[in-house]
């Protein structure tokens, strides 16, 4: 999944001062305000394509970072709040829930009047348990609801039979990431300090006593958790988290659970088999409860249930989250207005009615069209360079090929749009609202179970800026908001079109090939098409992809984990590969014309550079580098092009220059 794109500079330019920074794509796409020309691209391209726009942009103090995506993701929060605010709610249901959702979460002074009181009935039931027995048990009755567990279940797609669904179970409960439980360094050690204030803040709002003591004896608890979970890197791995097991096993194969009992609760009592995502912790966690003092068990219970709604209680508890989440782990040091959170969470809770409107408004069928050009032009791209590999074999290359024409591509938005009939939407009750919500989308879920896979689904809504592939219906999928400027326009240079929106197109194609997409073939199915030689050429190669970015220290003291990215990494470099091959092969033979005194190639690698524009607070980076798999923006600007020939010659990059690679480091896939 990429993870950015979008937007005219009219639109760019209606943004408050402190968002626009300054962006100004004149006629044809490229920044030139934005680049800083007293770095030399042979030295760090990134900085040479953005470098006066990081000067003097300040990252505003609700952010934890600022650029390119996060200014469409706030001109979307604009419109789709106009789009809240202006819709009919006599015209239809939707709009109706539309409405009196985002006005629940508005109206503090209901809010503040009920104060814990919605939540004293959950807060009363995990102080009546009497076991870690019950507590399990607990836990399986809340897996419709917004708090989190050390165990969650899920409804998807089998991984070695995608036209079937699976249900599955994975381990959760960490308010953190594992790392931030583990790691000595001092960074880490601050994260845990502040998050032992924020649970002992909880429990004083409240009104319990002892706080810091008990929220102590809760971290410990979620330490353990940690230590006994997978890694991010393990988790990322398709075959290790494939462990299909038969109903009926279960209680065989991990006796510390009353199997029966929680699947009923968990709704999914028709499932015949099971996955289990992270089986050795599966097993360890009963007797780890177990072991937990009963006290401290409820404690726990108790503060995911507080952590979960403290955003839809009154302003105390708003701030005791915001001073946790917002700034110790992001460095914020301002909250989101509280129209922005509101419109999240009907973004959240009923995307794809909104999705509705904002489509009919914002994304014309020659957007949809272009797009759709695009996207043929890449996969042909694709398709020819198959042929051109010198590592792999002919038998490979006649099932890459199948894959590749069995590509499913979702433009837009989605034929099939979601019936919310079913949800019920109060005005005046926002915690009421968020359960309800939370039990429509899981229990959506977990219907499929024993249907027809519904391929017409959509991941993302049409008006989030981001795109995806889904290995299981082989698939790639551009929301509409991506398809904007400064990413995609059809009045930029073809160039600019290629080195930014291409490359993203081009991104998510190449996950189908990555080191997890190609364990899956055309039809969805993990299943290994590739030869053993094949194999091992792929995994000597990407190990050169993992030692580069594990070279880059993005956070002093903390680098790239290249094996976490690695999949990312991979599809970025054979994006922007098959990006320039498309580009060239859109220019049918001929020589772009030069402009501003650069060439079509530098104008393509530049709107590269700056299609990753962006800057992060230090906090937030180190978050994103234990817990994303992807690398920071500007790192992927960098680390890509110097693996690209065609960037050498562009920019005529030599040995002794700060980007230079010698040729046997490169990295190559589809080159």
């Amino acid at each position: 999944m990429q993870g950015k794109r979008l937007l005219p500079l009219a639109m760019l330019l209606s943004l408050p001062a402190a968002w626009a920074g300054g962006l100004d794509y004149g006629a044809y796409g490229v920044d030139f305000k934005g680049m800083d020309r007293k770095v030399r691209p042979q030295d760090n391209l990134a900085l040479y394509a953005n470098g006066g726009w990081m000067k003097r942009t300040p990252i505003p103090a609700e952010r934890s970072s600022i650029g390119v995506a996060e200014l469409l993701y706030e001109r979307n929060q604009q419109r789709v709040r106009d789009l809240i605010e202006h819709a009919d709610s006599a015209a239809s249901a939707d709009a109706r829930k539309i409405a009196d959702l985002y006005r629940s979460f508005l109206d503090e002074k209901t809010i503040a009047r009920r104060g814990l009181a919605p939540l004293r009935p959950k807060l009363a039931a995990i102080a009546a348990l009497d076991s870690a027995d019950a507590a399990i048990a607990y836990m399986g009755r809340l897996q419709d609801q917004p708090e989190d567990t050390p165990f969650r279940f899920y409804v998807g797609q089998d991984n070695k039979n995608s036209s079937a669904y699976l249900a599955g179970v994975y381990q959760s409960g960490l308010a953190m990431d594992r790392d931030y439980y583990l790691e000595p360094s001092a960074d880490f050690a601050a994260a845990r300090k502040a998050y032992q204030a924020y649970l002992a803040k909880l429990l004083t709002l409240a009104g319990e006593k002892d706080a810091q003591p008990r929220a102590a004896a809760v971290l410990a608890l979620e330490t353990r958790l940690a230590k006994a979970q997978w890694s991010n890197v393990d988790n990322r791995d398709a075959q290790k988290t494939y462990n299909k097991t038969g109903a009926a096993e279960l209680a065989g194969k991990l006796p510390g659970y009353d199997w029966p009992a929680l699947l009923k609760d968990a709704q999914l009592s028709a499932a015949a088999d099971l996955n289990l995502d992270q089986p050795s912790y599966l097993e360890q966690l009963p007797g780890l409860l177990r072991a937990t003092p009963l006290p401290v068990l409820r404690d726990y219970l108790a503060l995911r249930t507080l952590d979960a709604y403290a955003p839809y209680l009154d302003k105390p508890w708003a701030a005791a989250r915001f001073d946790f989440y917002g700034k110790a782990l992001d460095g914020r040091s301002a909250d989101r207005p509280r129209w922005k959170k509101a419109v999240t969470l009907v973004n959240e809770g009923m995307g794809e009615a909104v999705g509705k409107l904002y489509v009919a408004k914002y994304f014309t069928p020659e957007a949809k069209r272009q797009a759709d050009e695009l996207v043929r032009n890449l996969l042909k791209a694709y398709d020819q360079s198959v042929d051109t590999l010198d590592w792999m074999s002919a038998e490979t290359k006649k099932e890459a090929h199948q894959k590749l024409s069995k590509y499913v591509t979702k433009i837009g938005y989605p034929d099939k749009w979601r019936d919310y009939a079913s949800l019920e939407i109060r005005a005046d009750d926002l915690i009421g609202n968020v359960e309800r919500v939370s039990e429509f989308n899981y229990r959506r879920q977990a219907r499929h179970l024993g249907q027809p896979v519904d391929r017409a689904e959509w991941g993302m809504t049409p008006q989030t800026v981001n795109a995806y592939y889904n290995p299981a219906n082989n698939e790639i999928v551009f929301p509409a908001a991506i398809l904007q400027a400064p990413y995609f326009d059809p009045a930029f240079d073809p160039a600019v079109n290629y080195g930014s929106i291409g490359a993203t197109i081009g991104h998510e194609i190449s996950h189908g090939f990555d080191d997890q997409g190609h364990l899956f073939d055309g039809d969805g199915n993990m299943r290994n098409w590739w030869t053993a030689a094949d194999e091992a050429h792929f995994k000597e190669v990407t190990a050169k992809l993992v030692k580069q970015y594990g070279g880059y220290e993005p956070v002093k003291g903390h680098k790239v984990n290249g094996a976490l990215t690695l999949g990312e990494n991979i599809a970025d470099n054979a994006g922007l590969e098959i990006a320039y091959k498309a580009y060239r092969i859109a220019l049918d033979g001929k020589e772009a014309p030069v402009r501003d005194g650069l060439s079509g190639d530098q104008r393509f690698f530049i709107a590269f550079a700056q299609s990753w524009r962006g800057k992060s607070r230090d906090a937030a980076t180190l978050k994103q580098l234990v817990s994303d798999p992807h690398t920071p923006d500007l790192w992927r600007a960098f680390g890509t092009v110097r693996n690209l020939d065609p960037f050498y010659q562009a920019f005529q990059v030599k040995p002794g220059d700060k980007m230079y690679l010698p040729p046997a480091q490169r990295f190559h896939l589809w080159w």
